[in-house]
């Protein structure tokens, strides 16, 4: 029998109606023959309420292990909620805590990391002819506290629990039905793709693309888990997430993605000596701040340079106070922000056997009086920093510019 683990967000279960419909799609599968697995997230808008109530008591330095207890309340009752509705359609169903499901964890409260899973207890509960409804987001630490797995950390736990449990699929049940080819309310013209590598939902993902986290789709790709991205509101196929070996043939581009948590940073007129990007970027790194896109500019004398680069908006201002700190120290003459760029993508295996990609990606802006900030590249994307005001027009252009258009 095949083996699947189904993962609902919280949109998916966001009421009692949206749980019943929930249960009797997952009852659709188990009479089909297949043996089911369900993560759920808590019910939309449960997390954020009880984040809310941690502040209010503690705003700043509350303690992050009974942060954890508090946050993680928000799966207990879907898990128990749905393992109901899913009794009332004639599945036995039985709910499990993170803890209970054998989901260990590292100590890092608020953020931890899964470290293994014990695939006993849900795989007992399977053979007993039952469906476990796991709660997502959570585990245990080393300590027996409750810990949670910070953004994404959902999908993360269904990815981890597919593997443990050697699954043939890991479904993603979201509020979109598939990945495409962009953004389809930027870009009208956006197709849906029938499958996408591993790699190339990895870098979308960390692009801006907001189908899937970046932790889980690494996950799947280490594990080789078969993920298939889906609509919770309608019958219709998705996307898979699969090896680069199971495509018949890749397309050159498989998606034009932007990212608008870019903010751009300037620090001008450094002296141009060895050792002066360490010690620009090292008080940043201890600050925990990630630094992206980096372009050099060296002055004609070789003397100064001038050094951009990019953080996520919201750690700006943190960038900008730090770099004043270490200004007499490095002898720059000021820090330049600017928070309104934007960053936009293309992704495709397809780059590694094809030239051109470049060229095509800067004629294209180029032809629409699009300047170019920033380039940074991998082996399957590129990607250009430009004013904010331009990132709708640059994403149609480029989509249309690598023939991704609906035909």
């Amino acid at each position: 029998m095949t083996l699947v683990v189904q993962k609902f967000g919280g949109t998916s279960v966001a009421n009692l109606e949206r749980i019943r419909h929930v249960a009797a799609r997952v009852a659709r599968h188990v009479r089909a023959g297949e043996r089911v697995c369900v993560v759920v997230s808590a019910m939309a808008g449960t997390t954020n309420q009880l984040v809310e109530w941690v502040t209010g008591i503690e705003p700043v330095h509350y303690d992050r292990a009974e942060y954890d207890t508090v946050v993680a309340s928000g799966e207990q009752v879907t898990i128990g909620l749905l393992a109901l509705a899913l009794r009332r359609e004639g599945i036995p169903a039985r709910s499990f805590l993170g803890w209970q499901a054998g989901i260990r964890t590292d100590g890092a409260h608020s953020k931890a990391r899964i470290v293994e899973i014990d695939p006993v207890p849900l795989r007992s509960c399977l053979e007993a002819g039952m469906v476990p409804v796991v709660a997502g987001f959570q585990g245990i630490g080393p300590d027996g506290r409750i810990t949670t797995l910070g953004r994404g950390g959902s999908d993360t736990s269904a990815v981890a629990v597919a593997a443990a449990l050697g699954a043939d699929r890991c479904d993603i049940f979201t509020d979109v039905d598939g990945v495409y080819t962009s953004d389809p309310r930027v870009v009208p013209k956006a197709r849906k793709l029938e499958r996408i590598t591993y790699e190339e939902m990895l870098e979308m993902a960390s692009l801006g693309a907001k189908v899937l986290q970046t932790r889980s789709v690494a996950l799947a790709m280490r594990y080789r888990v078969r993920l298939q991205v889906l609509s919770s509101f309608e019958d219709v196929p998705g996307t898979l997430v699969v090896d680069e070996e199971e495509m018949v043939e890749s397309q050159i581009i498989s998606g034009v993605t932007y990212s608008r948590d870019e903010a751009k940073v300037s620090v001008l007129r450094v002296q141009d000596r060895p050792g002066v990007a360490a010690a620009l970027f090292g008080p940043l790194a201890e600050a925990h701040i990630n630094v992206d896109m980096i372009v050099q500019s060296v002055s004609r004398d070789g003397r100064y340079a001038n050094i951009t680069f990019t953080v996520s908006r919201a750690d700006l201002a943190r960038t900008v106070e730090i770099l004043e700190r270490v200004r007499d120290q490095l002898g720059f003459e000021r820090v330049d922000a600017d928070p309104d760029v934007v960053k936009v993508s293309v992704v495709g295996v397809g780059m590694r056997s094809h030239a051109g990609v470049a060229h095509r990606m800067f004629r294209t802006l180029a032809e629409r009086g699009i300047n170019i900030q920033a380039i940074s590249t991998s082996e399957i994307k590129i990607s250009v920093l430009i004013a904010e005001e331009y990132a709708e027009l640059a994403l149609r252009a480029l989509h249309a510019a690598y023939g991704l258009d609906r035909s």
